[in-house]
């Protein structure tokens, strides 16, 4: 196996990746995903509400996924700071049609402020939602973190881990040697304090990203499957599975154009254009925070460095919620991985 470092990212520059989804996409301008948008009468994307905050804490993780669109891993060093945090907290605690806290990273707990934080929302908003995208091994991986389980619980934080499949072959495959026993030891943790649980009220959703250049199945009908074979084999237990589209960027991108199956993929989303589902995409109601505080449309606008088209708010310091309510979203190539079949948001299908 590659050391950590051998197997991270190597192209890792937001605009060379723009210009190939401009400039490889099949049909080129006229088969665009903006044009698409004119086409059902959407362009340009606005927003409909201000209503989750997706922050991203840092790309320090404890894993190199070979999916990963943040491209992170234990090298990286982009963290967030306690300022932003506090940035970020006052702006949870002035919006009134906020309802949903998302917390991802990187491993988000791997941020030495990570408690301190939740703590912090859950003292200021009791009773929004808070979401931690927690990879499941971190809570193994140093006894600092053996307590997270109880953390979140005593937090009311709604807890969503990725696992590829429930298998170790194809799990491993897509993150790593050994990660899919951890996996299940990291769930069975979870389930003893009460998450997944019937009747606990304590949310654990996971995540299913195809192992390669191909669309999710039914949503529905791998929920089934994978509640079935993790509760049969390994005597776990969870509430929803989210089905989340491979987005072409990043390490995704890599594994494309190295594979030849840029064009091909790239076909696959387009051909699969579901205008329900464009309705839809989260970017319309979600604002995604940089771990130095500057502003996205989306998580994946955020990986290719596009800034929300507010000019005079475009960090956290200059928040103007009705300027954000009123901008244009930016969209690029990339963004046929959300509307593609049922579609795809961080909240699994969305038609």
């Amino acid at each position: 196996m590659k050391s950590l470092k051998a197997q991270l990212h190597t192209l890792a520059d937001p605009e060379e990746e723009l210009v190939i989804l401009e400039e490889k996409h099949p049909g080129g301008s006229d088969n665009s995903f903006k044009n698409h948008l004119k086409r059902i009468g959407l362009f340009p994307l606005i927003p409909t509400q201000l209503e989750i905050f997706q922050i991203n804490m840092g790309k320090m993780c404890n894993q190199v996924c070979k999916h990963c669109h943040v491209d992170a891993g234990p090298d990286r060093k982009e963290i967030m700071t306690r300022e932003t945090m506090q940035l970020c907290l006052d702006v949870i605690a002035k919006e009134p049609n906020l309802n949903c806290v998302d917390l991802t990273g990187g491993a988000p707990e791997m941020n030495p402020d990570f408690r301190w934080f939740v703590a912090s929302i859950r003292s200021i908003r009791p009773t929004i939602k808070i979401i931690v995208r927690c990879n499941l091994t971190i809570i193994l991986a140093n006894p600092k973190y053996h307590d997270l389980p109880e953390f979140f619980k005593e937090n009311r934080v709604n807890v969503v881990s990725s696992l590829p499949y429930f298998s170790a072959m194809k799990t491993d495959a897509q993150r790593g040697d050994g990660v899919f026993e951890k996996s299940i030891r990291a769930l069975r943790l979870l389930n003893q304090v009460g998450y997944g649980i019937a009747g606990s009220n304590l949310v654990l959703d996971l995540v299913y990203n195809p192992s390669g250049a191909f669309l999710p199945g039914s949503q529905i009908e791998l929920e089934a499957e994978f509640k079935k074979k993790l509760r049969d084999k390994f005597e776990v237990e969870f509430n929803s599975l989210f089905t989340i589209t491979n987005i072409p960027i990043s390490r995704f991108l890599e594994y494309l154009l190295r594979s030849d199956n840029f064009e091909n993929y790239m076909e696959k989303l387009l051909s699969a254009f579901n205008p329900a589902a464009a309705h839809g995409v989260m970017c319309r109601n979600t604002i995604s925070i940089g771990w130095d505080g500057f502003l996205y449309d989306c998580d994946f606008n955020q990986m290719l460095n596009l800034k929300v088209n507010v000019p005079t708010s475009m960090h956290l310091a200059d928040w103007d919620s009705s300027a954000l309510i009123d901008r244009s979203i930016k969209v690029n190539n990339h963004c046929f991985g959300c509307t593609a079949g049922a579609g795809s948001s961080c909240g699994g299908a969305t038609a």
